[in-house]
């Protein structure tokens, strides 16, 4: 993943340090302010772990994001004020090995309930070839870029697996509110395998197999769909490609009948255009849920899936 931008630990010592007292004056924008309502005060990494905090914990969760939409979620670098904030909050749900700098922050900090989402489901080395035919190509070139894929959620059968762990955890650190934790977790889990069902019968019948996208986020989801995910990127969606890995693509999507080159709402879309154009292919947006704005397609993890579903069909041709 991106490590870039890890910030030093003496920056996080230094944020440790501060005192609460010292950040009253903007206690308004706090990670986790104390809102004095009696809700459980939840810290989520991003969106997708928000997501999930806010439709099981419901009612009695105030839940507040530490990434902003629209902010790129890989290049997300706490602040002092964030990472001492981190304390007063009830729990933190996270994903490890996606942002270096959360992953520094909740290890300093001395919440009780921290949630790793990667702990609550299995991950699997991927690089920018995932799935299909790829698991029998020659990546040699390709092996800088293989990593534990941490891009989970785009699956639903594992985003329901972490969905249960979430709950369970929400079920011990409020004890008094546990039936409507494990009711909303059982409806949210109803959902996710309903889109389960949705995409198996969407993407069963298809003229081809693969598809090429910007970074190496849907990996998961090609490999519980039968595709193939072919990305510009590895894991990291502002790595540049290399002359050889732009002349694979073009040749594997004349080989394997790719119409189209997926990119993403949150990072540039010129790489892709580029190569769209060079091989004479069609561009249409595959977003990996990474946040929520105004460009997205729809309001929320479930519409824009749906969306998803509908581009792929589009571009693999639906039979």
């Amino acid at each position: 993943m991106n490590v870039r931008r890890l910030i030093s630990g003496t920056a996080l010592a230094a944020a440790g340090a501060l005192s609460l007292a010292a950040l009253t004056g903007c206690s308004s924008d706090s990670a986790a302010a104390d809102k004095g309502d009696g809700k459980l005060d939840v810290v989520a990494s991003f969106y997708p772990m928000a997501f999930l905090a806010e439709q099981i914990g419901g009612a009695h969760v105030s839940v507040t994001s530490l990434t902003e939409p629209g902010q790129e979620p890989h290049d997300l670098e706490i602040s002092a004020k964030q990472t001492a904030s981190l304390e007063k909050a009830d729990a933190i749900v996270y994903l490890k090995n996606l942002q270096p700098s959360v992953d520094a922050a909740v290890k300093q900090s001395s919440v009780k309930t921290k949630i790793d989402a990667a702990s609550l489901t299995s991950l699997e080395k991927h690089g920018n070839e995932v799935g299909g035919h790829a698991a029998e190509a020659d990546h040699e070139h390709n092996d800088e870029l293989e990593g534990l894929d941490p891009h989970i959620w785009l699956d639903p059968v594992r985003y329901a697996q972490v969905a249960q762990g979430v709950g369970s955890a929400l079920e011990k650190t409020d004890p008094d509110h546990a039936a409507d934790y494990k009711k909303n977790t059982a409806a949210l889990v109803t959902k996710l395998n309903a889109l389960d069902a949705k995409f198996k019968a969407g993407l069963a019948n298809t003229k081809t197999k693969v598809f090429i996208t910007t970074h190496a986020a849907f990996g998961y989801l090609a490999e519980r769909y039968g595709l193939t995910e072919e990305a510009i990127n590895g894991l990291d969606p502002e790595s540049e490609p290399s002359a050889a890995r732009v002349k694979d693509l073009e040749k594997m999507a004349k080989a394997d009948g790719v119409t189209t080159v997926f990119y993403e709402t949150l990072v540039s879309d010129k790489t892709a255009k580029t190569i769209a154009s060079d091989a004479k292919l069609k561009t249409d947006v595959l977003d990996p849920i990474e946040g929520i704005t105004e460009k997205s397609r729809g309001t929320d993890y479930f519409t824009v899936q749906e969306a998803n579903l509908k581009a792929l069909q589009t571009a693999l041709g639906t039979k």
